[in-house]
């Protein structure tokens, strides 16, 4: 499991809440909130705008663990 997807999953059980139910709040299909938890998809930045809001933590918790996955497509100058 990634790092966003650990993050994701505790704080919807910490809520109670089931993928099912954060996947109607975030407007994306359960499966797609399992891949998200499982590591297989990552969010995209509108989607973890989302979560940061339904799960009631800091946008930027989710997308500085996404941020190594995103600086490996930057080349140096």
């Amino acid at each position: 499991m990634n790092s966003i997807g650990h993050i994701i999953k505790s704080s919807r059980e910490m809520l109670n809440m089931t993928q099912e139910e954060l996947a109607q709040k975030v407007r994306v299909g359960a499966h797609t909130i399992e891949k998200y938890e499982s590591g297989e998809q990552i969010p995209s930045t509108q989607t973890i705008l989302k979560l940061s809001t339904v799960l009631d933590i800091p946008a930027s918790e989710l997308l500085q663990q996404n941020h190594v996955h995103t600086n490996s497509s930057i080349k140096n100058p």
